[in-house]
């Protein structure tokens, strides 16, 4: 068995012990020459171009991704030409479009934060009006970890992306949504294989740094019973109604009026699911595998009572993370760390820990220790 990854990303490298475990041979088109699944990379390559693409794809059984930006024409010319691309472009479309993801949800009748397509200022301007004077507004297409999102009080503070989309070619909107009064983020995970067999994890908690995922608690604290299956059921719902294959992420807000909805989506292993690596039955990443290869689900329970994970974020301003080694393993040798071989940079996730065990107070003392040392 053979899986082609498009992209060479951390996403990438993390599925490699998974694919070993598994016995399936990992092969990745990465984008440039040193990235973190470099190990596994057998073709550097334009993913954007169709024949590079389907060259790399003539030696594999399926093709999945470590993020969403293929472009419709090459995922279309890979099933044309007989390859199963999992998840597929009528899936992917929907991860690739924030608009085409709301009304696709709004179809479904999945609780969304009240949205429009805005196409000019003054149709911003009025929603902003109409929405107590604030709206969250997205490019739809190509933003992550917070870019292409703005808070927003006046069109003017996103005058330079109307011009942008205006000459994109898909329209010309911005999505703009009411600015959600929510108590916190959860992330709720699950997976499907094309024969339609589903498996869930719990719902976590996610907490933001400047629109970048910092930590992770799973399960979500005070989760279990209506909101552990509503989260479960809106993901399921989703993954069914867009034909998902492989990992979905879907994360949430949950409102201070005790609302769910549906803030994105991420059709790959998601940094939400990274915990599941040390602290369940099944990770994400070999799921993932599973899931695209039509092999049956692995169960998803927990190790212990808790996991939390914390990205190590920017990493050290002098060095490399392996020069803290001797003190973060000394220091903390309950601690499972993940290397993303990245060179240290402000606000890049160059790795992350994940602690787990039955008192969530020191669970996440440990696991934010142990990040600590990575971090100047």
């Amino acid at each position: 068995m053979r899986v082609g990854v498009i992209g060479g990303g951390q996403l990438a490298r993390m599925m490699i012990p998974a694919a070993i475990e598994l016995g399936v041979e990992l092969r990745v088109l990465a984008e440039a020459e040193g990235m973190s699944a470099s190990l596994a990379a057998d073709r550097i390559g334009d993913y954007t171009d169709t024949e590079t693409v389907l060259g790399f794809a003539r030696d594999v059984d399926v093709i999945t991704f470590d993020h969403e930006h293929v472009p419709q024409d090459v995922l279309r010319a890979l099933v044309d030409a007989g390859v199963p691309v999992r998840p597929g472009p009528d899936a992917l479309r929907f991860a690739q479009d924030k608009l085409l993801m709301r009304e696709r949800l709004s179809e479904l009748g999945l609780p969304v934060p009240d949205w429009a397509r805005v196409e000019t200022p003054e149709g911003l301007d009025d929603f902003i009006a109409a929405h107590g004077g604030a709206a969250v507004v997205k490019t739809p297409r190509g933003g992550y970890d917070g870019k292409g999102v703005r808070v927003v009080r006046s069109a003017a503070e996103v005058a330079e992306w109307f011009a942008t989309v205006a000459e994109d070619g898909r329209g010309g909107a911005l999505l703009a949504e009411e600015l959600v009064d929510f108590r916190r983020e959860l992330a709720q995970l699950v997976a499907r294989r094309p024969s339609g067999e589903i498996a869930a994890w719990p719902v976590v908690e996610t907490v933001q740094v400047g629109g970048v995922c910092s930590e992770v608690i799973a399960p979500a604290p005070h989760s279990p019973g209506r909101l552990a299956d509503v989260a479960a059921d809106v993901a399921i719902t989703i993954a069914e109604g867009l034909g998902v294959t492989g990992v979905l992420a879907v994360e949430l807000f949950e409102t201070t009026d005790d609302r769910i909805l549906v803030n994105e989506l991420a059709m790959r292993p998601h940094n939400s699911g990274h915990w599941t690596m040390d602290g369940s039955t099944t990770s994400q990443f070999e799921q993932h595998l599973r899931a695209v290869l039509d092999l049956p689900l692995g169960g998803t329970g927990c190790h212990e009572d808790w996991s939390v994970m914390v990205n190590v974020l920017g990493g050290p301003a002098q060095g490399s993370l392996t020069d803290r080694y001797p003190e973060a393993l000394a220091g903390h040798p309950t601690v499972k760390l993940h290397n993303y071989g990245k060179a240290p940079r402000p606000g890049r996730k160059v790795g992350h820990v994940t602690a787990i065990g039955e008192d969530l107070d020191e669970v996440v003392y440990e696991a934010r220790a142990a990040a600590a040392v990575f971090q100047d």
